[in-house]
């Protein structure tokens, strides 16, 4: 599964230039209750919009499912660098996010990410283009 997040990562990380070197770049592993969760897709779809609307310095918030058990959520996240991630978790739709979903998840695990090869991630955008 970590290699096709890995595969994402290159895809929703286009255009970028030097900045690539000081990437922050993290897996998020979620588990969600269930019961909840048509309700956390909807509110994680709409705080993962507006981090790319409105957050100059993320790059990506790109939400998936496992497609045998849909409660098992993974996100990968690309920031310009952790001064945006910092600067995210200050956000007013973040905080939304983890105050109305906090009874909903089950458990969370974080991943910090390296890429392998940044020179290589910028000619892969030049064939989505």
């Amino acid at each position: 599964m970590r290699g096709i997040i890995l595969s994402f990562f290159f895809i929703f990380c286009t255009n970028l230039s030097a900045q690539t070197e000081g990437l922050m770049v993290r897996i998020a592993e979620i588990e969600v209750d269930s019961v909840y969760l048509k309700e956390y897709f909807q509110i994680l779809k709409t705080e993962a919009r507006e981090s790319i609307k409105k957050e100059q310095g993320v790059i990506s918030i790109f939400p998936m499912y496992h497609k045998d058990k849909p409660n098992h959520i993974v996100i990968l996240e690309v920031y310009i660098d952790k001064n945006a991630y910092e600067k995210h978790l200050s956000s007013p739709h973040f905080i939304e996010y983890k105050t109305s979903t906090k009874k909903m998840i089950k458990s969370l695990k974080l991943v910090d990410m390296q890429s392998l090869d940044l020179e290589m991630m910028k000619e892969i955008f030049k064939k989505i283009n």
